[in-house]
């Protein structure tokens, strides 16, 4: 086997947690994205609504963010 080989395969089984996170990452990172995008668009369409939307805003991004959390977690629970 050949040092590149050798360092590829040890590189793979260290960095799983890593990658993994960086999927679980995708989908809060989407979300947050929509939750204010919406928002966003809300607020323009009745501003008179602004305290509710508001806070439905905050709602969304903490549930998105608890994902990202969760992703972190998990990466070191399952660790081998």
């Amino acid at each position: 086997m050949s040092a590149l080989q050798s360092l590829a395969a040890e590189g793979v089984t260290g960095n799983l947690g890593s990658i993994g996170y960086g999927l679980a990452a995708i989908g809060p990172g989407i979300g947050v994205g929509i939750v204010f995008g919406n928002g966003t668009q809300a607020l323009a369409r009745q501003p008179e609504a602004a305290g509710l939307i508001r806070q439905n805003q905050i709602l969304g991004f903490a549930f998105c963010e608890a994902l990202a959390l969760i992703g972190i977690v998990m990466g070191f629970v399952f660790k081998s």
